[in-house]
């Protein structure tokens, strides 16, 4: 049997769709939230393999609009972890599906914190050294 995996980074691919849009057609901001918290919980969840719950965003910022029809993908990472807690960096990225253009169009940060059977806070393993 192989060691447990933990990955820090995991990738989600969306699709805009109109009802992800707001009145000028792009991208809706609570929309792009809800993918990037998705992000960080797949991440810290593949990380810690425990549950996980979002304590908070931090910083988050639009550079780009996205339209719809375009693809954006997600990129989250632990990037630092706490006694129960971790950082995770959500990277998004609108991509174009007929030129393949791409762009960073959303970036924030998500605390995420790992709850035991009894849903209270447990600790989590440092990430490794190197």
């Amino acid at each position: 049997m192989l060691p447990i995996a933990r990955p820090t980074e995991a990738r989600v691919l969306e699709i805009v769709f109109p009802d992800h849009t707001n009145h000028l057609g792009t991208l809706f901001g609570g929309q792009a939230l809800a993918w990037m918290d998705k992000a960080a919980f797949l991440a810290a969840s593949r990380y810690s393999r425990k549950v996980v719950v979002t304590a908070r965003s931090e910083q988050v910022d639009f550079h780009v609009p996205v339209r719809k029809g375009q693809m954006v993908e997600l990129i989250a990472t632990v990037v630092s972890v706490g006694r129960t807690s971790m950082n995770v960096d959500v990277a998004m990225f609108t991509e174009d599906l007929i030129t393949g253009e791409r762009e960073l169009c959303t970036r924030g940060t998500f605390v995420m914190i790992a709850l035991d059977e009894n849903h209270k806070p447990t600790a989590v393993e440092s990430l490794p050294v190197g």
